[in-house]
């Protein structure tokens, strides 16, 4: 056998080994019920490592396909109107972060995720002074939802708190859904109270994503633990860290396909409403990581196709 020969059987097995996924066509939005798309740490006080300019509101740069972001509270007295009404300016809706608005460290420990969070004593105080400062009884069309308590079970916040501040949070502002995701580890613990609208988990790091066997047992279930009322949230993998996606084999050139595969089960399953990516800008959780900000130019294209089919913009 020639060299030529040879040459042509290597690279016909390269071919035949590499990712398909993103050589069929980009599937229509099919699921009528997949309504929202956004990505995290977009108005939170990150600003990207090396950077060449400050900047900690990334929401002019995924508004053309996003109509969802995060923006994070963490006093009673903030007055936040003019974040909210900046987004609302450019289509977007936030998810308000207000885990330190009803939570505090109480302890370490709890078998999970090392640090036990427990209910504020002064909670309802903390709240109604927040909801006072803007006005969120008149202001609620603006907001797409609360996200109260970080991974509340992985966090060890017990149960019964965590339906307290849900259920006041609900009968303050009922106009606004709540939503919580939880962490993967801590999938079979996961509890979601009546007044919390929208459940998620995050698990990261998968080169199959959703078609991995142990998500999909994860996601049956968080199915199996919500309430016939309440709508699923995906929480896709939109970031890169060497040691961790590296390790599991994924380079940042394979982000495109993982993402493809969030949306296409997203059109599996009526009972999920949206997608929302894990993050947007770099550098956070671990030094040097890269957020969707940062990936390749051909992901950030599949993120803008996904996001424009599911939002319409």
């Amino acid at each position: 056998m020639n060299k030529l020969n040879l040459l042509f059987i290597f690279l016909s097995l390269l071919c035949g080994c590499k990712k398909s996924g993103l050589k069929e066509p980009f599937p229509e939005k099919t699921n009528n019920n997949l309504k929202y798309f956004g990505f995290t740490l977009i108005d939170v006080g990150w600003d990207e490592p090396g950077d060449k300019s400050s900047k900690i509101n990334y929401t002019d740069e995924v508004s053309n396909f996003c109509n969802i972001a995060d923006i994070l509270v963490t006093e009673p007295s903030a007055n936040i109107m003019d974040r909210v009404e900046y987004m609302n300016s450019l289509g977007v809706k936030p998810i308000l972060h207000l885990n330190d608005m009803f939570f505090e460290k109480k302890s370490s420990g709890g078998g999970r995720s090392g640090v036990i969070l427990g209910l504020r004593n002064d909670y309802q105080q903390r709240w109604d002074e927040f909801i006072a400062a803007n006005n969120l009884t008149g202001n609620f069309s603006k907001i797409h939802s609360f996200y109260i308590g970080e991974e509340p079970a992985w966090n060890s916040i017990p149960e019964a708190e965590f339906k307290m501040a849900c259920d006041y949070a609900k009968a303050t502002v009922p106009q606004v859904p709540i939503m919580l995701i939880e962490a993967y580890l801590a999938i079979d613990y996961l509890y979601a109270p009546a007044s919390v609208d929208y459940v998620g988990f995050d698990h990261y790091f998968l080169p199959s994503s959703t078609k991995s066997s142990i998500y999909l047992s994860e996601h049956e279930t968080l199915k199996s633990r919500i309430l016939s009322h309440q709508k699923i949230f995906l929480v896709a993998d939109t970031h890169w860290i060497k040691i961790l996606h590296g390790s599991a084999g994924i380079s940042k050139n394979d982000m495109d396909f993982i993402a493809r595969e969030y949306y296409k089960f997203a059109n599996t399953d009526t009972s999920i409403v949206g997608i929302l990516g894990y993050f947007w800008p770099s550098g956070f959780d671990k030094k040097g990581s890269t957020g969707a900000r940062g990936l390749p130019n051909h992901v950030k294209k599949e993120y803008e196709k996904i996001g424009k089919a599911i939002t319409g913009k």
